[in-house]
């Protein structure tokens, strides 16, 4: 054995921290993508249907990241330029989120926190 050898720790879930047997580039777990997908297609969002749309797409690129206790977010905008702090509340730091207005980084940390 040579003593270069290192352990490396498993690649886990954002959402639940569980063991992934295969990495993703979401970073969520089957069960914990298909809460999260199921709360997208719910009714009771706060939120337009197109920001739900654009919030599945930024969860499936993997471009939300806890912060958090899944309460606190950073956002990576549409261009890959800029990063965001959201809140699972509405709460964004971006644009849209300073002038009072719903944003799809806040729907997309909703949509998370909810599953």
């Amino acid at each position: 054995m040579s003593a270069s050898a290192t352990h490396t720790e498993p690649v886990r879930c954002h959402k639940c921290r569980r063991p992934l047997r295969r990495p993703t580039p979401d970073g969520y777990g089957p069960k914990c993508r298909r809460k999260v997908r199921r709360t997208g297609r719910c009714a009771a969002t706060p939120y337009p249907q197109w920001q739900i749309t654009k919030a599945i797409e930024l969860l499936e690129m993997g471009a939300l990241i806890p912060l958090r206790a899944n309460r606190v977010f950073l956002a990576v905008s549409d261009d890959g330029s800029e990063v965001y702090r959201t809140a699972a509340s509405g709460q964004c730091n971006c644009p849209a989120g300073l002038r009072s207005i719903a944003c799809y980084h806040a729907a997309a940390a909703h949509l998370v926190a909810a599953a």
